[in-house]
């Protein structure tokens, strides 16, 4: 069984606790595929967000930003799986986002 330290002071948990715990556990383990869609969803917008302006009628959106965006739009259709969505958050030995996706192209 686990520990419980409350205070400065510890005690073992009962059954009832660490059943409890060990469910929380479990429930926060296999919801992981759906936070990592939801930071994935959310970095797709602050680069959407980030671009809006170019929609604007006194401005030509290049090809390759309306190329980009449209990936990003996809991005949760097209990939499904946690596999997936781990390659998409991976980050480089600096801790940048590796997937070139996130960086907007220049040409």
């Amino acid at each position: 069984m686990g520990t419980i330290c409350y205070n400065g002071v510890s005690r073992e948990m009962t059954a009832e606790e660490q059943a409890e715990f060990d469910a929380r556990q479990t429930a926060y383990k296999n919801d992981a595929p759906n936070r990592k869609l939801r930071m994935i969803k959310k970095m797709r917008q602050e680069r959407l967000d980030a671009t809006d302006w170019m929609a604007n009628s006194d401005y030509t959106m290049p090809d390759y930003i309306k190329t980009w965006r449209q990936t990003l739009r996809d991005l949760p259709a097209n990939n499904t799986t946690e596999s997936e969505y781990d390659a998409l958050l991976a980050v480089d030995s600096d801790g940048y986002f590796s997937n070139s996706i996130w960086t907007q192209p220049t040409e």
